[in-house]
């Protein structure tokens, strides 16, 4: 029909130049993300129409979810399995399982802190507490960085407490910590002083990474809106980031 065509905007994939997707919550389950199988399938095809060519799954390891790596890899090896056996050229490729490590008091106590999933070339993804601000562990960044890890700090622009130009965010990209900003909030996702900042932390050139942070079809239908926001369009042909690397 003629009015279909002129109601349906076709599916910009802006976001191909990042080929991968480096944090998303896609792993049935095991935290505040997917539920369940098909929830997961679903929401990977929306980061395929989206550009996304491969995608590393990152499940929470904080209080609230307290994983342990070799529950996750396992469940992780059967979902692969089963999404292999689909055979379906809509999905991306799900490359491997990751953690995003929640660095609180519980974190700095855990038991064996070489005992981690990174992305690949010992890449951690880290977060804080979105709520408050009462540790903020650059002990713990220093030890993680002598063992050779590289720590992503997921969403920045997401901390209330944290500006663009405080102590905490100077000293961190000083010792060398890579910034995440999620995609969803350059649309509002998460308020307008998250976007205001996710655009700043970009255009000052502190950002080396975009991440989707999916957790279920509410974000994915979020994330093809934000993938035909003209102004997130423009920030895609003007920064380069390092998501192709991984």
């Amino acid at each position: 029909m003629i009015f279909d065509f002129l109601t349906n905007k076709k599916q910009s994939r802006t976001f191909a130049p990042l080929v991968t997707d480096m944090h998303c919550h896609l792993l049935p389950g095991v935290d505040d993300g997917s539920s369940n199988m098909q929830e997961t399938i679903e929401c990977l095809k929306a980061l395929a129409s989206v550009g996304f060519q491969k995608v590393f799954l990152t499940p929470h390891f904080q209080a609230n979810y307290p994983n342990v790596e070799e529950d996750i890899q396992k469940r992780f090896d059967a979902l692969k399995k089963q999404i292999t056996s689909l055979n379906d050229n809509a999905l991306p490729e799900v490359v491997a399982v990751s953690g995003e490590y929640r660095f609180d008091p519980r974190f700095a106590r855990r038991p064996g802190i070489d005992n981690v999933l990174p992305l690949p070339g010992k890449k951690l993804l880290c977060e804080f507490s979105l709520h408050y601000n009462d540790y903020m562990p650059i002990d713990i960044f220093s030890e993680y960085i002598k063992l050779g890890y590289t720590l992503i700090l997921a969403h920045p622009e997401r901390y209330p407490y944290l500006g663009i130009h405080s102590d905490e965010i100077v000293k961190m990209k000083e010792i060398g910590i890579k910034f995440q900003i999620n995609v969803l909030s350059l649309n509002g996702f998460y308020g307008e002083s998250a976007q205001r900042k996710g655009f700043e932390y970009i255009e000052s050139g502190m950002v080396e990474y975009l991440g989707t942070d999916t957790h279920n079809m509410r974000y994915a239908n979020a994330l093809k809106e934000t993938a035909n926001n003209k102004s997130v369009q423009k920030i895609m042909k003007s920064h380069t980031f390092l998501n192709d690397k991984l």
